[in-house]
């Protein structure tokens, strides 16, 4: 394990962490976690866990109830959808009688939309000491800072979580902090990395099921990245692409984190040997998005594709001025596709 975690690794994350202790959004983060122990450690015990409420699991997925994890609701409707099976999963996953790879195969196999995220939060709810959290911000820092474990093809996901854990719980002991806190620093280097200073959502309060106005427009971008994973497979992107899946996450392909950053939503098509690239220019500058996707286009031809898989990209914005056009002209592996957006007020008696 030493080797997989260098010493220098070690001595970055130490003296970031020494910065981020200082920073009052950090001790918001960490602050919490006694609170929220004592409260969902009850709700996912092994006794209560047969009788668990669907408002008591819905209530778990929150980020103003677990302070953590803000993105563990949108999956709430599928993993809700069958409560006595969702209880047998329960069951199965916090029996720490049973092997740790058996229990989160056939958890994460029984239930709909319990992915990586959502099960490891469980676990580290139910074992702070023992469970680290497995999502797409502690797998982009861990590829980032080159620590990412290697999994064999078709590695089913309990087996990969051993191995992402054993880092994790290096990583703990060496920096003498609890996971909790481990999950927090994972969230620091985010906003290092990106720039962005403001106060985490685990913070904020949110409405979690409800698209919020923002000022004078309905920050269409924002929403713009949840809305196509949610209605993929109504698109006609869906007919021919399906969003990457790994073990133990169907939702692999939103925002999947590599060492160069997290690729907006990453695809394969249904019948040929394709892969599809896709970045959402946002409020980017065209030479920016650009840059981006053709760096993310690189990364999967390097760790993902086989050598016979074509790698193509594809830019999604409302508008796109001509340094985009000629940028786009000279990669003909690259599509540009422009988004509409219709939000009609109509008289009731027109509807009628």
């Amino acid at each position: 394990m030493t080797d997989t975690v260098p010493a220098e690794v070690i001595g970055d994350l130490r003296e970031n962490l020494a910065i981020f202790k200082d920073m009052d959004i950090y001790n918001e983060i960490v602050e919490p976690r006694d609170a929220v122990l004592e409260r969902f450690q009850r709700v996912f015990s092994l006794k209560h866990v047969p009788e668990i409420t669907e408002d008591e699991f819905r209530s778990f997925l929150k980020i103003e109830n677990n302070k953590h994890w803000s993105g563990l609701h949108r999956q709430g409707s599928r993993v809700c959808a069958d409560m006595d099976r969702l209880r047998d999963a329960l069951a199965i996953l916090v029996d720490e009688k049973r092997p740790l790879t058996d229990r989160l195969d056939k958890a994460i196999a029984m239930v709909s939309g319990m992915g990586k995220n959502m099960a490891s939060a469980i676990l580290l709810v139910t074992q702070p000491d023992r469970y680290g959290v497995w999502n797409n911000r502690s797998e982009a820092n861990m590829k980032r800072l080159g620590i990412w474990p290697k999994f064999d093809r078709g590695e089913p996901f309990g087996s990969r979580y051993v191995k992402v854990n054993q880092i994790l719980l290096y990583i703990r002991e060496r920096l003498h902090l609890d996971l909790w806190a481990l999950d927090a620093l994972w969230w620091c280097l985010d906003q290092k990395e990106s720039g962005d200073q403001s106060l985490p959502e685990a913070t904020k309060t949110m409405l979690s099921d409800e698209v919020v106005a923002d000022q004078q427009q309905f920050g269409l971008e924002r929403h713009l990245h949840e809305f196509l994973r949610d209605n993929w497979d109504l698109m006609e992107l869906g007919r021919d692409w399906a969003l990457y899946q790994e073990p133990g996450d169907d939702e692999a392909g939103y925002e999947y984190p590599c060492d160069v950053g997290r690729i907006d939503l990453l695809a394969k098509h249904r019948k040929e040997a394709h892969w599809l690239v896709i970045e959402l220019k946002r409020d980017k500058t065209s030479d920016k998005t650009v840059g981006q996707l053709l760096r993310y286009i690189g990364w999967v031809k390097t760790h993902l594709a086989e050598d016979e898989e074509e790698v193509r990209g594809m830019i999604i914005c409302h508008e796109a001025d001509k340094s985009l056009h000629y940028a786009l002209s000279t990669v003909p592996n690259v599509e540009l596709r422009l988004y509409e957006v219709k939000f009609l007020l109509k008289r009731s008696n027109e509807i009628i």
